[in-house]
């Protein structure tokens, strides 16, 4: 992130989605922000909070794919939650804490898989050793130094016979760690440190695990978490994932709208909605939360809110809520000429999945830009005849389009088959015309 500058983060942006300039642009300068706010003097540090987002757009134009693509080319601590998911305290349901709590194990499991990635070679050599020992009888007690060479030859000759995979049908028996963990969604704090000490007793003097017979191969993936378990410090991991989710963690709160109390009556019947904003207002703020990695302080933690607003407004929210997201942007809707861009340029676009898809049964799959084109023109037509849901429009009338193709992919193995417009009117041109039959198909 230090290297990046908001118009390299726009650029990467850019790549997978289409548009939108003005939310990159305003999520791209607050991450930049959390760096700058990392190299100011301690005390000043505590006193610049993140300003955090609200984004109103309608479905499908971009918002979540915005967010995600940004936090995985930072290696960020991210989840996307709905809001409409929690309810208020004393409520059945999921309290608004989880969501950090969720982010703790997303942070846990970032970080495990960098220090995996770092101690790669160790984790490699760990494996080797652990299969080789248990398909090569022991060294007895006591052995003389010819033993001993003998054994050293024979393990040598073993590790080349491993490195070339000549071991991989051979039969070993490795211990598979029970997944049958106890989960912490929705608990309050107090259950989760029980839940936590039940755990350590049964880790202490329960079974870690059932002894199962596998190929080399298949044992090769089990130990993986063995040695990475084994190597690696998991108090350091949890203090290294407890900082990066304070730091630079991110919370992507969907459907913000839902809990919004609009004027009308029946919105006024549901007094939760209201209540689950309170209960969000401590955590955006900043607070401290029980999890898993210890108590997390979310001052730091970025939010962005995402809502379509269609029957309610941003000024619906409470007003202490509304202070908490100062930033507002505002999504363009689809039209055509960005259905078509979408179609084609991103960097894995639909059509170059399709592509790819089909590729493995060995079938060349070519689309006409006038095709793409009137693709573009029927998800449009559709999303103006039935609910507009955006992009995703694109993918019903893409798969209405190669249904038969990808359904009888096999017979046409080696050839090359050109989407063009005549096919596109045949598979999805009536259909578009019947305002019934769109609603139902489309």
């Amino acid at each position: 992130m230090e290297s990046l500058t908001p118009k390299e983060i726009v650029a990467y942006l850019d790549k997978y989605v289409i548009g939108q300039h003005d939310a990159k642009k305003t999520i791209a300068v607050a991450l930049r922000n959390r760096y700058r706010r990392l190299r100011l003097d301690e005390e000043m540090q505590h006193d610049v909070v993140p300003k955090n987002i609200l984004m109103i757009g309608s479905t499908g134009v971009g918002k979540t794919e915005i967010a995600r693509r940004m936090a995985k080319m930072l290696h960020l601590p991210f989840i996307k939650v709905e809001a409409s998911k929690y309810t208020e305290v004393g409520f059945v349901g999921r309290d608004v804490e989880s969501m950090i709590r969720d982010l703790a194990i997303m942070g846990l499991a970032l970080v495990r898989e960098e220090e995996n990635e770092k101690n790669q070679e160790k984790i490699a050599n760990y494996i080797e050793n652990k299969i080789i020992e248990k398909l090569l009888p022991p060294l007895p007690a006591g052995a003389n130094e010819q033993k001993k060479t003998e054994y050293e030859h024979s393990f040598a000759k073993m590790q080349e016979r491993y490195e070339i995979g000549e071991l991989d049908h051979l039969l070993i028996k490795v211990e598979v760690p029970n997944t049958s963990n106890l989960s912490d969604d929705g608990l309050p704090p107090q259950m989760i440190q029980v839940q936590e000490s039940i755990v350590k007793v049964l880790g202490a003097y329960g079974k870690k695990g059932t002894l199962k017979e596998m190929s080399v191969k298949e044992a090769k993936k089990i130990l993986q978490t063995e040695a990475s378990q084994e190597l690696l410090d998991e108090e350091q991991l949890k203090h290294l994932a407890k900082e990066r989710v304070e730091k630079g963690g991110i919370v992507f709160l969907d459907e913000i709208d839902k809990i919004a109390v609009s004027s009308s009556a029946v919105s006024r019947q549901d007094p939760s909605k209201e209540g689950v904003q309170r209960d969000l207002l401590p955590i955006v703020e900043g607070s401290t939360v029980q999890t898993k990695l210890g108590m997390i302080n979310t001052d730091h933690i970025l939010f962005i809110a995402a809502g379509a607003f269609h029957l309610s407004k941003p000024s619906d929210l409470i007003p202490e809520l509304q202070g908490r997201f100062p930033l507002r942007v505002e999504l363009n809707a689809l039209d055509e000429e960005s259905l078509y861009r979408i179609l084609s340029e991103p960097k894995h676009s639909l059509v170059k999945q399709y592509q790819a898809l089909l590729a493995v049964e060995n079938l060349t799959l070519v689309f006409e830009e006038e095709a793409l084109r009137r693709i573009a023109h029927y998800a449009l037509v559709a999303n103006e005849k039935t609910e507009d849901i955006g992009a995703r429009r694109l993918h019903t009338v893409v798969e209405k389009i190669l249904e038969d193709i990808s359904y009888e992919a096999d017979e046409h193995q080696g050839e090359e088959i050109v989407v063009n417009v005549a096919l596109v009117e045949e598979k999805i041109g009536t259909i578009v015309q019947d305002e019934d039959v769109t609603r139902y198909i489309l």
